[in-house]
Protein backbone atom coordinates (compact mmCIF):
# COMPACT_ATOMS: atom_id res chain seq x y z
CA UNK A 1 0.00 0.00 0.00
CA UNK A 2 3.08 2.31 0.62
CA UNK A 3 4.48 1.56 -2.64
CA UNK A 4 1.11 2.46 -4.43
CA UNK A 5 0.95 5.66 -2.44
CA UNK A 6 4.43 6.61 -3.25
CA UNK A 7 3.85 5.86 -6.78
CA UNK A 8 0.66 8.19 -6.63
CA UNK A 9 2.32 11.15 -5.23
CA UNK A 10 5.54 10.69 -7.65
CA UNK A 11 3.17 11.47 -10.67
CA UNK A 12 1.69 14.61 -9.07
CA UNK A 13 1.67 17.80 -11.35
CA UNK A 14 3.74 19.86 -10.00
CA UNK A 15 1.79 22.76 -10.80
CA UNK A 16 -0.89 21.75 -9.17
CA UNK A 17 1.63 21.74 -6.03
CA UNK A 18 2.10 25.47 -7.24
CA UNK A 19 -1.28 26.57 -6.48
CA UNK A 20 -1.91 24.54 -3.26
CA UNK A 21 1.62 26.43 -2.01
CA UNK A 22 -0.19 29.72 -2.95
CA UNK A 23 -3.01 29.11 -0.84
CA UNK A 24 -1.50 27.07 2.36
CA UNK A 25 1.37 29.06 3.70
CA UNK A 26 3.78 26.53 5.49
CA UNK A 27 6.76 24.17 4.17
CA UNK A 28 6.90 21.63 7.44
CA UNK A 29 6.53 18.43 7.06
CA UNK A 30 3.19 17.85 8.07
CA UNK A 31 2.13 20.92 5.63
CA UNK A 32 4.04 19.04 2.62
CA UNK A 33 2.43 16.04 3.34
CA UNK A 34 -1.16 17.36 3.45
CA UNK A 35 -0.41 19.21 0.15
CA UNK A 36 0.96 15.74 -1.37
CA UNK A 37 -2.41 14.35 -0.68
CA UNK A 38 -4.75 16.97 -1.68
CA UNK A 39 -2.70 16.69 -5.03
CA UNK A 40 -3.19 13.47 -5.45
CA UNK A 41 -7.19 13.69 -4.66
CA UNK A 42 -8.20 17.33 -6.41
CA UNK A 43 -8.49 16.05 -10.29
CA UNK A 44 -10.91 13.46 -9.12
CA UNK A 45 -14.16 13.00 -8.39
CA UNK A 46 -14.13 11.62 -4.61
CA UNK A 47 -16.08 13.35 -1.76
CA UNK A 48 -13.59 14.76 0.53
CA UNK A 49 -13.88 14.80 4.67
CA UNK A 50 -11.74 17.65 5.15
CA UNK A 51 -10.76 16.77 9.28
CA UNK A 52 -9.09 19.30 12.30
CA UNK A 53 -9.56 21.07 15.18
CA UNK A 54 -11.18 24.34 15.01
CA UNK A 55 -8.97 27.38 13.55
CA UNK A 56 -6.69 25.51 11.60
CA UNK A 57 -7.99 26.50 8.20
CA UNK A 58 -10.26 23.68 6.65
CA UNK A 59 -11.91 26.08 4.65
CA UNK A 60 -8.55 27.17 3.68
CA UNK A 61 -8.05 23.10 2.57
CA UNK A 62 -11.24 23.09 0.56
CA UNK A 63 -10.55 26.38 -1.36
CA UNK A 64 -6.59 24.71 -2.01
CA UNK A 65 -8.59 21.58 -3.26
CA UNK A 66 -10.68 23.22 -5.74
CA UNK A 67 -8.60 25.43 -7.64
CA UNK A 68 -5.89 22.40 -7.85
CA UNK A 69 -9.01 20.54 -9.56
CA UNK A 70 -9.84 22.11 -12.47
CA UNK A 71 -13.37 22.46 -11.68
CA UNK A 72 -14.69 25.63 -14.24
CA UNK A 73 -17.41 26.27 -11.86
CA UNK A 74 -17.65 27.80 -8.71
CA UNK A 75 -16.54 27.00 -4.64
CA UNK A 76 -19.73 27.29 -3.13
CA UNK A 77 -19.46 27.30 0.78
CA UNK A 78 -22.51 26.76 3.69
CA UNK A 79 -21.75 26.67 7.30
CA UNK A 80 -24.58 23.97 8.21
CA UNK A 81 -24.13 25.17 11.52
CA UNK A 82 -24.73 28.65 11.14
CA UNK A 83 -28.00 28.52 9.24
CA UNK A 84 -31.22 27.54 11.23
CA UNK A 85 -32.65 23.79 10.57
CA UNK A 86 -35.51 25.13 9.13
CA UNK A 87 -34.32 27.32 6.43
CA UNK A 88 -31.10 24.56 5.91
CA UNK A 89 -32.91 22.70 3.34
CA UNK A 90 -34.32 25.86 0.98
CA UNK A 91 -30.73 27.28 1.18
CA UNK A 92 -29.10 24.32 -0.37
CA UNK A 93 -32.04 22.68 -2.33
CA UNK A 94 -33.63 26.49 -3.38
CA UNK A 95 -36.99 27.17 -3.76
CA UNK A 96 -40.15 28.20 -6.33
CA UNK A 97 -41.76 31.14 -6.26
CA UNK A 98 -44.59 30.18 -3.64
CA UNK A 99 -43.29 27.23 -1.87
CA UNK A 100 -44.04 28.59 1.74
CA UNK A 101 -44.86 32.04 3.26
CA UNK A 102 -42.51 34.76 2.11
CA UNK A 103 -40.99 32.64 -0.98
CA UNK A 104 -42.30 35.33 -3.39
CA UNK A 105 -40.11 34.53 -6.33
CA UNK A 106 -38.04 31.42 -7.59
CA UNK A 107 -34.43 31.20 -5.36
CA UNK A 108 -31.70 29.10 -6.94
CA UNK A 109 -29.72 26.64 -4.03
CA UNK A 110 -26.20 25.93 -3.35
CA UNK A 111 -25.98 23.12 -4.47
CA UNK A 112 -27.40 24.48 -8.18
CA UNK A 113 -24.52 27.35 -7.75
CA UNK A 114 -22.14 24.44 -7.19
CA UNK A 115 -22.87 23.29 -10.58
CA UNK A 116 -19.33 21.93 -12.16
CA UNK A 117 -17.89 23.29 -9.11
CA UNK A 118 -17.16 22.29 -6.04
CA UNK A 119 -19.83 22.38 -2.59
CA UNK A 120 -18.44 22.90 0.39
CA UNK A 121 -20.70 21.70 3.57
CA UNK A 122 -18.65 23.17 6.29
CA UNK A 123 -19.38 21.39 10.02
CA UNK A 124 -21.92 19.14 8.32
CA UNK A 125 -22.58 17.25 11.60
CA UNK A 126 -24.98 20.06 12.43
CA UNK A 127 -27.01 18.89 9.62
CA UNK A 128 -30.74 17.95 10.80
CA UNK A 129 -31.10 14.13 10.31
CA UNK A 130 -33.94 14.40 7.89
CA UNK A 131 -31.92 16.86 5.50
CA UNK A 132 -29.33 14.19 5.53
CA UNK A 133 -31.53 11.74 4.27
CA UNK A 134 -31.99 14.40 1.59
CA UNK A 135 -28.30 14.69 0.54
CA UNK A 136 -27.55 11.38 0.56
CA UNK A 137 -30.44 10.68 -2.22
CA UNK A 138 -28.75 13.73 -4.05
CA UNK A 139 -25.05 12.27 -3.68
CA UNK A 140 -26.38 8.90 -5.20
CA UNK A 141 -28.97 10.19 -7.90
CA UNK A 142 -27.61 13.73 -9.13
CA UNK A 143 -30.52 15.26 -8.83
CA UNK A 144 -32.56 17.79 -6.79
CA UNK A 145 -35.93 18.80 -6.74
CA UNK A 146 -36.19 22.76 -4.98
CA UNK A 147 -38.54 23.15 -1.91
CA UNK A 148 -41.99 23.23 -3.70
CA UNK A 149 -40.98 21.86 -7.27
CA UNK A 150 -41.96 18.81 -8.95
CA UNK A 151 -39.56 18.25 -11.42
CA UNK A 152 -35.67 17.30 -11.02
CA UNK A 153 -33.01 18.84 -11.72
CA UNK A 154 -29.15 17.15 -12.79
CA UNK A 155 -26.00 18.57 -11.04
CA UNK A 156 -22.52 17.95 -11.38
CA UNK A 157 -21.07 18.64 -8.43
CA UNK A 158 -17.58 17.73 -6.13
CA UNK A 159 -18.58 17.45 -2.49
CA UNK A 160 -16.11 18.66 -0.04
CA UNK A 161 -16.87 18.60 3.85
CA UNK A 162 -15.70 19.72 7.17
CA UNK A 163 -16.30 19.19 10.47
CA UNK A 164 -14.43 19.08 13.64
CA UNK A 165 -16.43 16.83 15.53
CA UNK A 166 -16.37 12.86 15.38
CA UNK A 167 -18.30 11.96 12.93
CA UNK A 168 -17.78 7.87 13.08
CA UNK A 169 -18.48 7.99 16.91
CA UNK A 170 -21.80 10.22 16.39
CA UNK A 171 -23.09 7.99 13.35
CA UNK A 172 -22.21 4.75 16.13
CA UNK A 173 -24.56 6.54 18.38
CA UNK A 174 -27.05 7.23 15.43
CA UNK A 175 -26.25 10.94 15.92
CA UNK A 176 -25.58 11.07 11.98
CA UNK A 177 -26.53 8.68 9.58
CA UNK A 178 -24.57 5.83 9.06
CA UNK A 179 -25.41 5.93 5.45
CA UNK A 180 -24.30 9.08 4.51
CA UNK A 181 -21.00 9.10 6.46
CA UNK A 182 -19.82 6.60 4.81
CA UNK A 183 -20.72 7.82 1.65
CA UNK A 184 -19.11 11.51 2.21
CA UNK A 185 -16.22 9.61 3.97
CA UNK A 186 -14.52 8.24 0.89
CA UNK A 187 -11.31 10.51 0.91
CA UNK A 188 -10.59 11.63 4.78
CA UNK A 189 -8.15 14.23 5.32
CA UNK A 190 -6.41 15.50 8.19
CA UNK A 191 -5.60 19.42 9.20
CA UNK A 192 -2.50 19.27 10.94
CA UNK A 193 -2.90 21.30 14.29
CA UNK A 194 -0.67 24.83 14.32
CA UNK A 195 1.25 23.47 17.19
CA UNK A 196 2.58 20.26 15.27
CA UNK A 197 3.54 22.72 12.56
CA UNK A 198 5.14 25.90 14.54
CA UNK A 199 8.12 25.94 12.33
CA UNK A 200 5.33 27.54 9.55
CA UNK A 201 5.14 30.36 11.53
CA UNK A 202 7.86 33.22 10.41
CA UNK A 203 6.15 32.23 6.85
CA UNK A 204 2.10 32.17 8.50
CA UNK A 205 3.20 35.83 9.66
CA UNK A 206 4.99 36.69 6.77
CA UNK A 207 2.03 36.27 4.66
CA UNK A 208 -0.06 38.06 7.12
CA UNK A 209 2.22 41.07 6.47
CA UNK A 210 1.64 41.29 3.30
CA UNK A 211 -2.42 41.19 2.95
CA UNK A 212 -2.06 43.78 5.74
CA UNK A 213 0.01 46.10 3.27
CA UNK A 214 -1.57 44.78 0.40
CA UNK A 215 -5.10 46.13 2.12
CA UNK A 216 -3.52 49.47 3.64
CA UNK A 217 -0.27 50.19 1.54
CA UNK A 218 0.78 52.74 4.32
CA UNK A 219 0.46 50.88 7.39
CA UNK A 220 3.59 50.59 8.99
CA UNK A 221 3.99 46.12 10.15
CA UNK A 222 4.97 45.03 12.81
CA UNK A 223 8.51 42.95 12.93
CA UNK A 224 9.21 39.84 15.20
CA UNK A 225 12.33 39.25 16.28
CA UNK A 226 14.16 35.97 16.46
CA UNK A 227 13.33 36.23 20.32
CA UNK A 228 9.17 36.66 19.59
CA UNK A 229 9.16 33.61 16.93
CA UNK A 230 10.87 31.57 19.87
CA UNK A 231 8.05 32.66 22.02
CA UNK A 232 5.32 31.93 19.64
CA UNK A 233 6.63 28.59 18.80
CA UNK A 234 6.45 27.85 22.55
CA UNK A 235 2.80 28.43 22.38
CA UNK A 236 0.42 25.64 22.45
CA UNK A 237 -2.02 27.37 19.90
CA UNK A 238 -5.20 25.80 21.22
CA UNK A 239 -7.12 28.21 18.94
CA UNK A 240 -4.58 27.02 15.75
CA UNK A 241 -4.42 29.51 12.79
CA UNK A 242 -7.03 31.39 13.71
CA UNK A 243 -5.44 32.69 17.43
CA UNK A 244 -2.47 33.25 15.49
CA UNK A 245 -4.20 35.69 13.11
CA UNK A 246 -5.77 37.22 16.51
CA UNK A 247 -2.41 37.86 17.45
CA UNK A 248 -1.29 39.30 14.56
CA UNK A 249 -4.36 41.48 14.27
CA UNK A 250 -3.03 42.76 17.93
CA UNK A 251 0.44 43.18 17.09
CA UNK A 252 -0.80 45.36 14.03
CA UNK A 253 -2.34 47.84 16.28
CA UNK A 254 -0.13 47.75 19.57
CA UNK A 255 3.40 47.60 17.72
CA UNK A 256 2.60 49.15 14.06
CA UNK A 257 5.95 50.20 12.89
CA UNK A 258 7.97 48.18 15.64
CA UNK A 259 9.91 45.47 16.62
CA UNK A 260 7.80 42.66 18.64
CA UNK A 261 10.64 40.71 21.45
CA UNK A 262 9.83 37.61 23.56
CA UNK A 263 8.77 40.09 26.02
CA UNK A 264 6.17 41.61 24.26
CA UNK A 265 4.76 38.30 22.87
CA UNK A 266 4.47 36.29 26.62
CA UNK A 267 3.37 39.64 28.45
CA UNK A 268 1.13 41.58 25.74
CA UNK A 269 0.06 39.65 23.16
CA UNK A 270 -0.80 36.53 24.39
CA UNK A 271 -1.36 37.30 27.86
CA UNK A 272 -2.96 34.09 29.71
CA UNK A 273 -5.57 35.55 31.33
CA UNK A 274 -6.51 38.27 28.90
CA UNK A 275 -5.17 41.55 27.69
CA UNK A 276 -5.01 43.67 31.24
CA UNK A 277 -2.75 47.07 29.87
CA UNK A 278 -1.55 48.12 26.62
CA UNK A 279 2.36 47.79 26.37
CA UNK A 280 4.96 50.27 27.62
CA UNK A 281 6.86 51.63 24.75
CA UNK A 282 10.06 50.96 25.62
CA UNK A 283 9.46 47.09 25.79
CA UNK A 284 9.76 46.91 21.47
CA UNK A 285 11.11 49.84 20.89
CA UNK A 286 13.82 50.08 18.18
CA UNK A 287 16.65 50.53 20.77
CA UNK A 288 16.35 46.80 21.14
CA UNK A 289 17.16 45.98 17.54
CA UNK A 290 20.92 46.93 18.13
CA UNK A 291 22.39 44.03 19.56
CA UNK A 292 22.00 39.65 18.93
CA UNK A 293 18.97 38.20 17.16
CA UNK A 294 17.53 41.84 16.37
CA UNK A 295 20.01 42.44 13.31
CA UNK A 296 17.30 40.10 11.83
CA UNK A 297 14.52 43.06 11.96
CA UNK A 298 16.80 45.89 11.13
CA UNK A 299 17.08 44.25 7.19
CA UNK A 300 13.75 43.40 7.44
CA UNK A 301 12.55 46.79 8.12
CA UNK A 302 14.73 48.34 5.06
CA UNK A 303 13.70 45.61 2.41
CA UNK A 304 9.95 46.40 3.66
CA UNK A 305 10.32 50.36 3.25
CA UNK A 306 12.70 51.25 0.59
CA UNK A 307 14.47 53.53 3.11
CA UNK A 308 14.21 55.07 6.61
CA UNK A 309 14.43 59.00 7.72
CA UNK A 310 17.27 58.01 10.31
CA UNK A 311 16.76 61.30 11.82
CA UNK A 312 12.95 61.20 12.31
CA UNK A 313 12.89 57.68 13.07
CA UNK A 314 15.49 58.23 16.46
CA UNK A 315 13.75 61.28 17.53
CA UNK A 316 10.55 58.86 17.48
CA UNK A 317 12.57 56.34 19.96
CA UNK A 318 14.28 59.17 22.11
CA UNK A 319 10.74 60.37 22.70
CA UNK A 320 9.26 57.74 23.72
CA UNK A 321 12.00 56.73 26.15
CA UNK A 322 11.72 59.75 27.78
CA UNK A 323 8.12 59.41 27.73
CA UNK A 324 8.04 56.21 29.58
CA UNK A 325 11.17 57.33 31.75
CA UNK A 326 8.96 60.13 33.35
CA UNK A 327 6.03 57.08 33.82
CA UNK A 328 7.90 55.03 35.66
CA UNK A 329 9.64 57.99 38.05
CA UNK A 330 6.39 59.51 38.47
CA UNK A 331 6.90 62.45 36.75
CA UNK A 332 10.42 63.62 38.44
CA UNK A 333 12.65 64.56 35.72
CA UNK A 334 15.90 64.15 37.90
CA UNK A 335 15.06 60.34 38.40
CA UNK A 336 14.09 59.71 34.81
CA UNK A 337 17.49 61.43 33.92
CA UNK A 338 19.06 58.59 36.11
CA UNK A 339 17.14 56.26 34.20
CA UNK A 340 18.13 56.96 30.77
CA UNK A 341 21.88 57.63 32.27
CA UNK A 342 21.38 61.31 30.85
CA UNK A 343 22.33 64.38 32.87
CA UNK A 344 19.11 66.03 33.99
CA UNK A 345 20.44 69.03 32.27
CA UNK A 346 20.52 67.13 29.38
CA UNK A 347 17.38 65.41 29.73
CA UNK A 348 15.60 68.81 29.99
CA UNK A 349 17.27 70.70 26.93
CA UNK A 350 16.09 67.31 24.89
CA UNK A 351 12.17 67.81 26.38
CA UNK A 352 12.00 71.36 25.87
CA UNK A 353 13.61 70.34 22.10
CA UNK A 354 10.69 67.47 21.55
CA UNK A 355 8.05 69.66 23.17
CA UNK A 356 7.95 67.13 26.26
CA UNK A 357 6.67 68.21 29.55
CA UNK A 358 5.95 65.92 32.17
CA UNK A 359 2.77 67.28 32.87
CA UNK A 360 1.11 66.54 29.92
CA UNK A 361 3.12 62.87 30.00
CA UNK A 362 1.11 62.39 33.64
CA UNK A 363 -2.01 63.57 32.27
CA UNK A 364 -2.55 60.93 29.26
Amino acid sequence: MTQIWQTAVSDVDTKKISVLDRILIGRSAAMQQLKQVLSVVAPTEAPVMVQGETGVGKELVCEALHKASGRSGDLVAVNCAAIPADLLESELFGHEKGAFTGADQRRIGRIEQAQGGTLFLDEIGDMPLALQAKLLRVLETRRIQRVGGRGEIDVDFRLVTATHRALASDAEAGRFRSDLYFRINVFPVSVPSLSQRTDDIPLILEAMIGRQQDRNPDAMPPHFNQGALRALSAHSWPGNVRELRNMFERAAVLFAGRVVTAEAVQNVLLPSQGMTSVPAEPVTMQPTIIAGDDQDAIRTILEAEGSVDMRSYLRDIEERLIDAALRKNGGCVSQAARTLRLQRTTLIEKMKKLSITREAVMMN
